[in-house]
């Protein structure tokens, strides 16, 4: 039997986005809560994901400044990348914002418990020997980086996201197996750290997730750059070899018969769940492919056992993962949350250019209601003041539905290709969650000269009075 001081009202096991945002707002509601993680609080996103990679990026975006200032009448020069300062600032990040998170926990009287539980009774987690018993448990063990059959990540010359945010040197070239999110990250960090880069993708394009029409103006742009990639073609296997420099280096080959040779390969085909052997199973949870099967509100076939995060086959995203968590506590308290629309979640790829997605793509609402009843315009940036300042081109791709039975003309996808567009996403997830049509959103003023205001001038165009567009 647990001992009195082991009963919580809620268990949660797993510190990361979606474990600690449920822990955050279930102690908000009164409620007694115990967080476990094996490693830090915060987990992928904050110590081997989304902050990292973006100070990464961030600082790639700086040697690019510096290598261009000249275009900007600005007499700069990269002398170099001293990666040992580049993680330094870094780790600096990513130690503030743990800092902060552990004081949070503090704050909200949250018992934190370091070490590697499993679940050893619907209502019971098991760290270290000792119990904790939770009137509701919450399983939030997150993800870990995908390899293929046959394809050993040996932290060497074959690497992770993992191991690639911790390189003490930049790679003379390398090639990233995967198009998506990760892959082309870490494509424009190492194009921008001066890199040879090679992306092999298995589907027709680069991030296949998003709109088409993103997909193809973010390979246009990486070809302006002179990142290559390698799309519609299979990995078929790596071996060890010399390079032309006498350095150790490894050959990919390909499904198409083609081999890439590099210093490194990067393994970026994803991330799987973290679910084997920690007892779900055993304790009635349904699980799917290592994934675990849960409702709208994240409640597991066990009634009082939630899951969240990468660990359900939901979007893999940080966000995702504070909504998701966020959606059980107030669940757990009785407060009626509304479910989540995932296709309303904003998806940012951080690469340069970036691409930023709400909403459906075309694609989608075709097959949703049908291609006769989608409208689309593109608003190309050039005619944009501040993208011009920028020195960036994109588009903005609006996605409407026209004239189907008890639906508004709204706006139902909306993708953004450019420097700096993830910044619109939220102006973007507005419109769609919002169920906004063209003109509701044309009456707004946007400030000039800003890059929010494409996105004024794109629904402005789509209502039928255009400003600085023409056909």
């Amino acid at each position: 039997m647990a001992e009195a001081g082991n009963v919580f009202d809620v268990v949660i096991l797993g510190g990361g986005s979606g474990g600690y945002a449920c822990a955050f707002r279930a102690a908000d509601l009164g409620m007694n809560v115990a967080l476990i993680e094996k490693a830090e609080v915060g987990g992928t996103c904050l110590h081997r994901g989304c902050i990292p990679t973006k100070a990464l990026l961030h600082a790639a975006e700086v040697a690019d400044l510096a290598r261009e200032g000249e275009s900007f009448g600005v007499k700069t020069t990269l002398e170099g990348i001293d990666m040992p300062g580049v993680n330094k600032y870094k780790d600096g990040v990513v130690s503030g914002l743990y800092k902060g998170l552990q004081g949070i926990v503090k704050a909200r009287k949250i018992t934190f418990v370091a070490g590697e539980g499993s679940l050893t009774a619907p209502n019971q987690v098991t760290v270290n020997g000792e119990t904790y018993t939770g009137r509701n448990v919450v399983l939030a063990t997150g993800s870990v980086p995908k390899s293929l059959p046959g394809l050993e990540i040996d932290g060497q010359r074959i690497i992770s996201s993992d191991h690639a945010l911790k390189l003490d040197r930049v790679p003379a070239s390398v090639v990233i197996l995967g198009g998506g999110v990760i892959g082309c990250e870490f494509a424009s960090v190492y194009k921008s750290f001066g890199a040879e880069v090679t992306i092999v993708e298995f589907l027709p394009h680069l991030v296949p997730n998003e709109d088409e029409a993103s997909s193809k103006l973010l390979e246009r742009s990486f070809r302006r750059r002179g990142i290559k990639f390698e799309i519609d073609n299979g990995f078929t296997g790596v071996e060890a070899v010399t390079l032309p420099s006498g350095d150790a280096g490894v050959r990919v080959s390909t499904a198409k018969g083609k081999t890439f040779d590099a210093e490194l390969l990067l393994v970026a085909v994803g991330r799987g769940p973290v679910s084997a052997g920690l007892g779900f199973e055993q304790a009635g949870v349904v699980v799917d492919r290592g994934y675990v099967k849960v409702n709208e509100y994240c409640q597991t076939s066990v009634p009082n056992v939630y899951a969240v995060g990468d660990l359900i086959p939901t979007l893999q995203l940080a966000h995702v993962g504070f909504a998701e968590g966020i959606l059980v506590a107030e669940h757990i308290a009785g407060l009626d949350p509304r479910p989540i629309d995932y296709d309303g979640v904003p998806r940012v790829t951080y690469s340069n250019p970036e691409v930023a997605s709400c909403g459906l793509t075309e694609a989608k609402a075709a097959e949703k209601y049908g291609a006769d009843h989608i409208k689309t315009l593109t608003y190309n940036l050039a005619g944009n003041g501040k993208s011009k300042i920028l020195k960036t081109q994109g588009e903005i791709k609006l996605v409407q539905i026209k004239g189907v039975a008890g639906e508004d003309d709204r706006v139902v996808g909306i993708h953004m290709v450019g420097d700096r567009v993830g910044e619109l996403v939220a102006e973007a997830q507005l419109i769609y969650n919002w169920d906004a049509t063209p003109t509701d959103v044309a009456q707004f003023i946007h400030a000039h000269p800003t890059q929010g205001e494409a996105l004024g001038e794109a629904h402005l165009a789509l209502a039928g009075k255009p400003l600085h567009v023409h056909d």
